[in-house]
């Protein structure tokens, strides 16, 4: 007390630790779905899909077989965000099904490459399409060449344009997740807009070819063609999930953040489903699959050599979005592991005055810039395909585990359909890890033992860090 009875003031206390900002609505989580699902795949996957099933219905079903597969992915990540509607998404689904070990795994392999490795592989395939409309930064160009014990290391204009693009948009994301949703949401608007104008062209004008939907099957092992083609449709679809990495960030996210993964999942499978259909409707099936660059081979097929390149835009465009999209969310799942005191420290820095975790930010794109420049973002992502799915298997398998050993939580959303549509994820995400593995074992267990390197790492964070909820 002072002399006048006031109770003393402390002047020394601390202000409130800054906190992350619930600026994100339903729209943005729509557009932030879309935005990080439609990169490339869409515009060079049915080449490879029309080799393994060379016939024009099995190719429009694995599309839509795909669409099915993400949306019973998202109603069961819709029940685990209502319930944990935290930032970090699937590392604090596993942590509260499984225990701390599981979600600090996933986050240890997601940092070093399923998302790192993931936005380096978007950034530098944004750079060779930049390098089209801007040939000083073309794949031809060397900024740097190396050779140290032998081995050459070469710096080319799509890796310098891909760092750029990934250092550009992480500064514009540490100004405020609105600001970073506001590019991502422009640059995904734009590409919607871009892919219906397409899709409306391409079925008003005359098809080139008349699609023999009836055509018999191929010869050979058509399972084993389906299971791969499955495969291919199902990367084309990566990134329905990462809104959930964002659930902190969202209004009302018990409501919202069901609303932005459905509606953002359906509008992704109407427009693949369209856009395959134009393909179908453009080349044979047969061209299809000796044509990379499928949509620009479509779009000059029905519409001219002027509106190939004008796809090739599209596709520059829809690139931008999705890495903007995945630099906005990724980062968010750092930032808990490091509150958890399961991560460096300085990762779980939130800026005061744009309360938005800058130190994940900063940590994931100096990372993610130096794989683009390194040449080896691919080799390392191929890495975890396996592992990656049986992250999203074991994910959606949580809503069986929390419902059993928590029955009486609040659900603000459960996941229509369940068991059977959340069944279904689990199992198809089994499948296509067998069918990886099988096609290619060494880089799946190799996978396997970099998750599993996260052990010791774990032990050594864990070690003074008391387990809590």
């Amino acid at each position: 007390m002072t002399a006048a009875g006031r109770p003393a003031v402390d002047d020394e206390a601390a202000p409130p630790a800054p906190t992350l900002v619930r600026s994100l609505g339903a729209v943005d989580g729509a557009l932030i779905t879309i935005g990080a699902t439609v990169g490339s795949g869409i515009f060079l996957t049915t080449a490879d899909i029309a080799r393994l099933c060379p016939q024009p219905s099995l190719i429009l079903a694995l599309w839509g077989v795909g669409g099915l597969f993400a949306l019973a992915g998202a109603l069961a990540y819709a029940e685990l965000g209502a319930m944990f509607p935290r930032a970090g998404g699937q590392y604090h689904f596993l942590r509260e099904a499984y225990g701390r070990l599981w979600g600090f795994l996933f986050g240890w392999t997601s940092f070093l490459v399923i998302m790192t490795a993931g936005i380096s592989a978007l950034a530098v395939g944004f750079g060779e399409y930049l390098g089209a409309f801007v040939p000083a930064l073309g794949s031809d160009v060397r900024f740097l060449s190396l050779t140290v014990a032998g081995v050459q290391w070469t710096v080319s204009g799509p890796q310098i344009s891909g760092a750029l693009a990934i250092l550009g948009l992480t500064a514009v994301n540490w100004l405020g997740a609105r600001e970073g949703a506001a590019v991502q949401n422009v640059a995904t608007a734009l590409k919607i807009g871009a892919l219906l104008v397409l899709v409306a062209l391409g079925l008003m004008v005359a098809p080139r070819v008349a699609p023999a939907w009836g055509a018999p099957l191929p010869p050979g092992s058509l399972v084993s063609g389906l299971g791969l083609g499955l495969v291919a449709v199902l990367w084309a679809y990566d990134g329905w999930y990462v809104l959930t990495f964002s659930a902190g960030e969202m209004r009302r996210p018990s409501r919202n953040l069901p609303r932005g993964l459905l509606v953002g999942v359906v509008v992704v499978a109407a427009l693949y489903l369209g856009i395959n259909w134009v393909y179908l409707r453009a080349l044979d099936v047969q061209t299809l699959g000796q044509t990379p660059r499928v949509a620009e081979g479509a779009a000059a097929a029905l519409l001219g050599p002027g509106a190939a390149r004008a796809v090739s835009a599209v596709v520059l465009l829809a690139m931008f979005g999705c890495l903007a999209a995945n630099i906005l969310c990724c980062a968010r799942v750092y930032l808990p592991m490091a509150e958890d005191g399961l991560f460096f420290r300085s990762l779980a820095r939130i800026h005061p005055r744009y309360h938005t975790p800058t130190g994940s930010l900063l940590a994931q794109g100096l990372l993610a810039a130096v794989l683009a420049l390194s040449g080896t973002y691919a080799e390392l992502y191929t890495l975890v395909v396996f592992a990656e799915v049986l992250f999203h298997g074991g994910t959606a398998a949580a809503v069986f585990v929390l419902r059993r050993t928590r029955p009486d939580a609040e659900r603000p959303f459960r996941a229509w359909g369940h068991p059977w549509t959340t069944g279904a994820f689990v199992a198809a995400c089994l499948v296509v890890a067998s069918v990886t593995l099988f096609q290619a074992p060494l880089r799946s267990l190799l996978g396997l033992a970099l998750i599993a390197a996260g052990l010791p790492a774990y032990a050594w964070w864990s070690r003074a860090t008391p387990a809590r909820r």
